[in-house]
């Protein structure tokens, strides 16, 4: 019989510990969530952009150094612009979401009349496109709300997948803890 080793029951409760806790703030501050989120993502950036940097000014040979300066460069300016104006940095970001739901929206209602013939409901696919349209056209004309909305449904995913991962944990120490029986008293 095949035995499966199963993670630590609390390492599985604290992940869905610190899940819930993060929902519950990006529920709670949802603009402290945003103005966080942006800074951790501009320092990632600055030292990706260091760190390519490095990568390039080592000895021996790096092929296509240069395209290791450049992204070196652009991760260090992105990281310095969304440091000092993180408030640009996260208006270009909605505003990307928006035209990436703009277009998405578009090519799903052009399936949809394309496959109008094959599939029984293309209403459907059709809705899904005038929802992702509608969102795209809330993000430029509401950046604020849409971000806060995004934030807003990143914790709700958040305390979900904590309840989950806090259920599963709970299942692993019941299994885990369970005295094995032994083939006499069987």
């Amino acid at each position: 019989m095949e035995t499966m080793s199963l993670p630590s029951w609390s390492s599985l409760a604290w992940r869905g510990f610190a899940s819930i806790l993060f929902g519950v703030l990006a529920l709670v501050w949802p603009g402290v969530t945003l103005a966080v989120l942006t800074l951790m993502w501009g320092a990632y950036a600055f030292a990706d952009g260091v760190l390519a940097l490095v990568v390039a000014a080592q000895r021996g040979r790096v092929a296509h150094r240069w395209m290791l300066v450049l992204d070196g460069v652009l991760g260090i300016a992105a990281g310095l612009v969304t440091l000092f104006w993180p408030g640009i940095t996260l208006l270009m970001l909605v505003l990307i979401i928006g035209v990436r739901s703009i277009l998405m929206g578009a090519l799903q209602i052009g399936a949809a009349f394309r496959l109008r013939k094959v599939v029984s409901a293309p209403v459907l696919y059709a809705l899904g496109g005038l929802a992702g349209i509608a969102l795209g056209a809330l993000a430029f004309v509401m950046p604020r709300i849409t971000a806060l909305a995004l934030v807003s449904v990143l914790g709700i995913y958040a305390l979900v997948f904590g309840i989950i991962e806090m259920v599963l944990a709970f299942r692993v120490r019941r299994v885990t803890h369970r005295a094995p029986v032994s083939a006499a008293t069987a």
